[in-house]
């Protein structure tokens, strides 16, 4: 009869291993889905159920502040709720699993234990018994909780208990990974706001500056050249050396206003918000007749950010060939491929030692060439020159696109 016994304990803890290393396997293949918390703590919730007999799961995330928990996964009907309960570390029964990092097991009563907190919108008048064990990865790092609760009443063992602290570690390495992924994705998309705000402060501040412009000192301008046409037309035949003054100062005036009139265009440049990033650059390369510029552009409409970092960059790369290349001829490609944004400007220029001096030969077209490597690396892109003395320029800004979000 012992023998007997023994041999139906042996085939009981055969059973019990091969359905825990089945549970472990569907564990393991959840948590290489994907990087997400919330699918793997719906996951591990469903098969901790299926696999302990019991019939409710919940699964507790520690928040970003670490000093909260947040429902990331639990068996229907509860799954609703998932995102929406939060509990403050050392609150209620799960709080208090989480902050002492100690498992609590209540066969009946619960309501009586001075740990239980009342959740409406989980309500589980209906459940007796329950387990609640913690989450932690191997170094001791607290990831959350998870707690099985079942209608009958049901004397959890020592067994029981211990199986479901194997799968709170199991998982718990998972759902910190999860948690560092959900959190540099955070940063990412707060710094791309972060980006988005810096250049829409600086487009408003340019729209501030064009409208003074126009507004004050261009206005002015006008003023004082009809006021110039009027004396030139006061002063007498014989007051030669006066015509002559003020056909000067009636010709500084005018240049002074087609320089007023070219600093609005550069700051504001309304072409991006009609015809997008190709047809900007278009227009860009028609407003420098001193080269003979070939352009190949995608018509593609890029997040308004990208579109102005490199209008930006072609406008100072191409003042920058004007001024200093020397050249005649320059190509300018815009293109998208491989989810990223490349423009690349070539000219026939003087060009320069690139290795020696990267950033440019002399001091203003470093400047030049510096603002373009920050308006690049502003939004997440690069800068790459290629250079020779004799041999030109090529400049191309690369600014990865970000992915698509609702």
């Amino acid at each position: 009869m012992v023998r007997a016994a023994e041999r139906a304990q042996a085939v009981r803890d055969l059973v019990e291993a091969d359905r825990e290393l089945a549970l472990l396997r569907e564990l393991i293949q959840a948590a290489s889905n994907g990087p997400e918390v919330e699918p793997l703590a719906a996951a591990a919730a469903r098969m901790i159920t299926d696999a302990t007999g019991t019939d409710v799961c919940f699964v507790h995330v520690l928040d970003d502040s670490d000093r909260s928990l947040t429902l990331a996964g639990a068996t229907p009907p509860f799954d609703r709720e998932v995102g929406r309960v939060r509990l403050p570390l050392g609150s209620g029964i799960s709080g208090w699993v989480a902050r002492h990092r100690k498992p609590v097991v209540i066969v009946e009563n619960k309501e009586s234990d001075h740990r239980y907190l009342a959740i409406d919108s989980l309500s589980d008048a209906g459940f007796t018994s329950l387990v609640s064990v913690p989450m932690e990865t191997d170094p001791g790092g607290l990831v959350g909780e998870l707690t099985v609760h079942t209608v009958e009443r049901r004397e959890f063992s020592a067994r029981d208990v211990e199986l479901l602290s194997v799968i709170g570690r199991l998982i718990a390495g998972a759902l910190h990974q999860a948690r560092l992924h959900r959190q540099l994705v955070g940063r990412e998309r707060a710094h791309e706001n972060f980006v988005e705000q810096v250049i829409e402060a600086q487009e408003i501040e340019r729209r501030r500056l064009a409208g003074d412009i126009h507004d004050g000192i261009s206005q002015r301008l006008i003023t004082l050249s009809y006021r110039l046409d009027a004396a030139a037309r006061a002063v007498s035949e014989d007051s030669v050396e006066a015509s002559v003054q003020l056909a000067a100062a009636r010709e500084l005036v005018d240049l002074t206003l087609q320089e007023a009139r070219a600093a609005i265009g550069g700051l504001r440049p309304p072409v991006l918000d009609d015809l997008g990033l190709a047809g900007g650059l278009a227009s860009l390369a028609r407003s420098i007749p001193q080269l003979r510029l070939e352009v190949d552009l995608t018509e593609i409409r890029l997040a308004e950010h990208i579109e102005l970092a490199l209008y930006r960059i072609a406008q100072e790369c191409l003042q920058n060939v004007v001024k200093h290349a020397g050249a005649t001829m320059a190509r300018m490609t815009f293109s998208v491929q491989d989810d990223d944004a490349q423009l690349e400007i070539t000219d026939d220029g003087v060009g320069f030692d690139a290795v020696e001096h990267p950033l440019g030969a002399d001091e203003t077209r470093g400047y030049g060439l510096l603002s373009m490597s920050e308006r690049a690396e502003l939004v997440g892109g690069r800068l790459n020159i290629r250079s020779r003395p004799g041999s030109g320029t090529t400049v191309t800004a690369t600014i990865p696109l970000p992915p698509t979000r609702d």
